[in-house]
């Protein structure tokens, strides 16, 4: 169990992100033509799994625009934005905000969050996830990862930069 802030309160997950060096977990989630995918869908790529609670947040929403801005200027690197949002939701974010370079996926359902030790089991927010960010190689090795300590803060996109 890992332990994050929402506003300095204290919230716990449900485990720990995959460690560095190992293999991601395999996930199913849901994109917003409603056809699940998978990491086989971004094989030969590396990936940036931007995970956060709800793009219906500034934080979140902030960080996908951030992400779809940086994401522009790579080559060969898939970048998720993956949330509980339904996709008819994300669909509309993505739409309203002009987020062409990101794939929103939704984990509404799937395991994603129980798989990837990141969901949230107390505080306010319990049931969705953390904010946290993870980087893929092309075998899909964790090359990176960071679990944001407050919630409402941004990750930081000069080490995800780094780590590609």
């Amino acid at each position: 169990m890992a332990e994050t802030s929402l506003h300095g309160n204290a919230c716990n997950t449900c485990g720990d992100l995959p460690a560095l060096g190992t293999s991601a977990p395999d996930f199913t989630l849901t994109n917003k033509d409603l056809v699940d995918v998978s990491l086989a869908d971004f094989t030969g790529k590396k990936k940036v799994l931007s995970i956060v609670p709800s793009l219906d947040t500034p934080t979140c929403a902030t960080s996908a625009r951030v992400f779809n801005e940086k994401a522009a200027g790579l080559d060969n690197v898939a970048v998720l934005t993956i949330s509980a949002d339904l996709p008819f939701a994300q669909a509309r974010f993505c739409s309203s905000e002009g987020i062409e370079n990101v794939s929103a996926l939704s984990t509404f359902r799937s395991n994603f969050g129980d798989d990837y030790g990141i969901r949230l089991v107390d505080g306010p927010l319990a049931g969705v996830m953390a904010r946290a960010v993870l980087v893929l190689d092309e075998n899909n090795t964790v090359i990176h990862r960071q679990l944001v300590s407050e919630i409402s803060d941004e990750p930081d996109y000069q080490a995800v930069l780094d780590s590609l």
